[in-house]
């Protein structure tokens, strides 16, 4: 990996070339991925089977695109029931901890009848999209299903991608059927994007849609927010270590790898307050690369965007932790308690060098849906509050708006509104 001494000129290069990851930058595919959602739109069903066929090799139709009962219970046969309870144990954790996020409906009164709050309402239908192939997550499937789950959605439906055979990855299926996923569809790509948003005859409309994808997966995303809600645009996976004297080098390496092996635009970068740490590190990642199997995936990614930067103190080490706001942050410090009550930006936060990242991944509780490319300036992981929705309550009654009434008109006169001040001086004429 690199090694570099922390400036602001090393920051701006830095953040520069994260930002090309960004799926905004592939402009060039947004051109088809838009077509594909118009025709979807205009051909519904046959224009799903239709890239179904070209794209997955699958011969689908209105009698198979709907997983059954019976490829369910298979999926139980093929799947290691070791994995199965480690999937039921996840899903524990995972409830426990956005259980706690539920927040209720609130209303406050006041003697003169004024009545004011706030409604919580569930979304009546949630779409989960899950990546299909190599890139199969049950681990995913958990994360994006439980807190919709939780906020009591009505019915979630959830697309993935089938194999040439119409089958779907074992661990998927047991996954979505734990959590408690309601209808399974045959459908990936862009085109599974476009029959949530705007439905077809086997595909319902939903209200959301959530879950990882490639950058057809995510422009489509990007395509129809607005037509149904999105939980984000997630751009490559991202770690970030800050770690000073007192960190074990070779923890630190096979963290950052944790993050470099998903794909050749990941990122991972050590930021460190120590020279020793910084090449010990280095070396222990050169070691690992040659007992892993996904080497080749992981030099390019440390390659293009894997980073060691060398920052003179503590204060300047956090600021750029600040500025570069990853996904993932380690911090591994004397006290990396005292060293969180500082860090303003990060998807999460994993405190002491037992607290790596793939705890995260799968099994502590909180969610690994989280902002990429910065955006943790201004987004929070996926949360049970992304499935519900807020209707403001307001309630006066005569007395309470006789007292304000004067005040109302006045403001709607000062802004030309005049029928928004008759609107409250009728009922007091």
């Amino acid at each position: 990996m690199r090694i570099l001494e922390l400036n602001e000129d090393t920051k701006n290069n830095i953040l520069e070339n994260l930002l090309k990851r960004n799926p905004n930058s592939y402009g060039e595919f947004e051109g088809r991925v838009n077509a594909i959602i118009e025709d979807i739109k205009a051909n519904r069903d046959k224009a799903v089977f239709d890239y179904t066929a070209r794209f997955d090799g699958f011969n689908l139709n209105k009698d198979n695109i709907v997983v059954t009962k019976e490829e369910i219970e298979e999926a139980y046969r093929e799947i290691d029931p070791k994995l199965v309870e480690i999937i039921r144990k996840s899903l524990v954790n995972i409830n426990n901890y956005h259980q706690k996020q539920k927040r209720n409906s609130w209303f406050d009164t006041t003697p003169d009848g004024t009545i004011l709050g706030q409604k919580i309402t569930p979304l009546s239908r949630a779409g989960v999209y899950v990546p299909g192939g190599k890139a199969a997550y049950p681990s995913s499937v958990l994360m994006n299903v439980m807190p919709a789950k939780i906020a009591g959605v009505e019915e979630i439906i959830m697309c993935t991608p089938p194999g040439k055979d119409g089958k779907i990855y074992c661990g998927t299926l047991v996954a979505a059927n734990e959590a408690g996923v309601d209808v399974i569809y045959k459908v990936g790509g862009a085109q599974a994007i476009a029959a949530m948003a705007y439905g077809t005859e086997s595909i319902p409309k939903v209200d959301k849609i959530v879950g990882p994808g490639n950058i057809y997966v995510a422009l489509a995303k990007k395509a129809v927010y607005g037509q149904v809600g999105i939980d984000s645009i997630a751009g490559p996976s991202e770690i970030m270590v800050l770690a000073d004297e007192s960190a074990n080098p070779r923890f630190v390496a096979a963290d950052l790898l944790s993050q470099a092996e998903h794909d050749e635009l990941a990122s991972a970068i050590l930021v460190t307050t120590s020279k020793e740490i910084a090449t010990a590190v280095n070396d222990e990642i050169t070691k690992f690369l040659n007992e892993l199997s996904r080497k080749e995936i992981m030099e390019k990614s440390i390659e293009n965007y894997g980073y060691i930067l060398i920052a003179k103190n503590m204060d300047e080490a956090i600021d750029v932790v600040n500025e570069i706001a990853s996904e993932h942050l380690e911090l591994v410090t004397k006290d990396p308690f005292q060293t969180m009550t500082k860090i303003k930006n990060a998807g999460a936060i994993f405190l002491g060098e037992y607290s790596s990242e793939p705890l995260g991944d799968y099994f502590a509780g909180p969610n690994h849906v989280l902002p990429t490319n910065g955006t943790a300036k201004f987004f929070s992981p996926l949360e049970v509050d992304a499935f519900v929705k807020k209707s403001s309550i307001i309630s006066y009654s005569r007395e309470a708006l006789a007292e304000i009434h004067e005040d109302i008109e006045a403001f709607a006169e000062a802004e030309g509104l005049t029928a928004h001040a008759n609107s409250i001086k009728v009922r007091f004429e």
